[in-house]
């Protein structure tokens, strides 16, 4: 069993702080961009063309 200081990190995209791998992340960890589902409803919205 791997500690949790061995196991990947990434930075949030919203909240910039480190996060570490999860299981439940095995097959889309390249993907994930956010720590928590509430940093992913927070993320910074694009704004509308034309503006």
């Amino acid at each position: 069993m791997r500690r949790k200081c061995e196991l990947p990190q990434k930075i949030c995209a919203t909240c910039a702080r480190p996060f570490a791998w999860r299981k439940k992340w095995a097959k889309t960890w390249q993907e994930v961009r956010y720590c928590s589902d509430k940093c992913r409803a927070n993320r910074p919205k694009a704004d509308p063309p034309g503006q």
